[in-house]
């Protein structure tokens, strides 16, 4: 979609999900994720910020970070390079996000040329 066909755009060929109970678990992990030394963090998308205008996505809230995991592992293999999407998301929100609701949520974004 946005990559216009080059791959060096691309930032979530690997991208996991964690859930929280709460907001301040979700704190936690960010901290946990910015002390640890062998992560990048490249980008954070803080949709869960009182800031952000959920119409934008069409109310879905979650931190979405892409990152490299850079080591002496990784370093060897080239996985360095590649940038990974991790999205933290409150269980309300998994919940709501099932087969049907990522759907919906796609295609609303490709309305909107995304």
């Amino acid at each position: 979609r946005v990559s216009y066909g080059d791959s060096s755009r691309l930032v979530d060929l690997c991208r996991q999900a964690i859930y929280f109970d709460n907001l301040q678990d979700v704190n936690l992990c960010i901290k946990a994720i910015n002390q640890d030394k062998q992560i990048r963090v490249e980008r954070v998308k803080n949709r869960m910020s009182s800031e952000y205008d959920s119409v934008l996505s069409a109310g879905y809230r979650d931190v979405s970070i892409s990152l490299r995991i850079s080591n002496e592992e990784t370093a060897v293999v080239g996985a360095d390079l590649f940038i990974c999407e991790l999205q933290l998301l409150l269980k309300e929100f998994a919940d709501l996000k099932n087969e049907e609701g990522h759907k919906r949520y796609v295609e609303f974004r490709n309305f909107r040329a995304e």
